[in-house]
């Protein structure tokens, strides 16, 4: 046989073994993951990108601290490779539905290696501040967190996890240099943010602002007409020119202090979760950027 013809004899040979074998297998599916609320699961979707489907138990917009947990949800976790949780009491009911679900197994606490602090307000110890994700050195913690844990699920993901990681923490460090250079800006005896609950207790340690709130670390606990009295006191002593209304809380307790003290009302303030996805804080980095602008506008001086 010439050389020619056993040439195109083996292209022959190969196309029909092609035919005999079939199409060559479809691309994996996304690996299905479940985040705890709305922050956590664009922090899972910012380092997984197309290799993950990632579900958020707490819908958007919705306060994680009055969250009630249903039977899909359950089917979620179920279903779920990895369940990603803050930890440190943020998800009471959830914590529970997944020990009863019997997936401790897949459970990814990303606040496991942050420095906590307790909240005393008026010496009565409040708890865990759970709030860890408004100081961004501890995002890039939980960021850390997320990526060993997909990693550990999925090693052939690796050099995609590893590579989304290090833009999205660059990307936290120019977020962290903003938030300090804005927050410079504002006279420190008016760097003061009065809300509804505790939610910025690591905020304002890591960039210097001091912050009033009439209820705690949670939204379910309702503030005693002591605790009311006090913040309206510390408003009038102090001039503080604005208290803020928070996305997943009640407005009322908030209208009820302005009125009383004259201080104007800024802008709401994301604390506990993401607007919805057309909004203005669709991501942690937007909800972060937003703040700062919100905060910057109703404290700073006019000009």
């Amino acid at each position: 046989m010439k050389p020619l013809h056993r040439i195109a004899m083996r292209y022959l040979l190969l196309l029909w073994s092609l035919i005999l074998i079939g199409p060559s297998p479809a691309i994996s599916e996304p690996m299905p993951v479940v985040a705890s609320f709305s922050i956590l699961a664009d922090l899972v979707e910012q380092i997984g990108g197309s290799r993950l489907k990632v579900t958020s138990l707490i819908p958007r917009a919705t306060d994680p601290h009055v969250f009630q947990a249903s039977p899909q949800d359950a089917q979620r976790l179920q279903s779920a490779r990895l369940i990603f949780v803050n930890g440190l009491g943020l998800e009471g009911s959830i914590d529970r539905l997944i020990a009863s679900t019997g997936q401790n197994s897949k459970r990814v606490v990303v606040s496991a290696t942050i420095k906590p602090f307790r909240l005393i307000e008026n010496g009565r110890d409040q708890g865990l501040d759970p709030h860890a994700w408004h100081d961004v050195a501890n995002t890039k913690l939980y960021v850390e967190a997320i990526c060993a844990a997909l990693i550990k699920a999925d090693p052939d993901g690796r050099s995609v996890y590893e590579s989304r990681t290090q833009t999205y923490q660059k990307a936290l460090d120019e977020l962290d240099i903003a938030i300090k250079q804005g927050l410079a800006a504002i006279p420190p005896s008016q760097r003061m943010i009065v809300t509804n609950h505790d939610a910025f207790g690591y905020f304002a340690r890591a960039y210097q602002i001091d912050m009033i709130a009439a209820r705690g670390v949670s939204t379910e606990t309702e503030p005693s007409a002591r605790d009311i009295a006090r913040v309206i006191r510390q408003i009038r002593s102090q001039k503080i020119p604005a208290v803020f209304l928070e996305n997943v809380a009640d407005p009322r307790l908030m209208q009820q202090i302005a009125q009383e003290t004259g201080a104007k009302i800024g802008d709401k303030l994301f604390t506990d979760s993401l607007s919805v996805e057309n909004g203005a804080a669709p991501t942690y980095i937007d909800m972060m950027r937003a703040n700062l602008a919100r905060i910057s506008k109703a404290l700073l001086p006019s000009p």
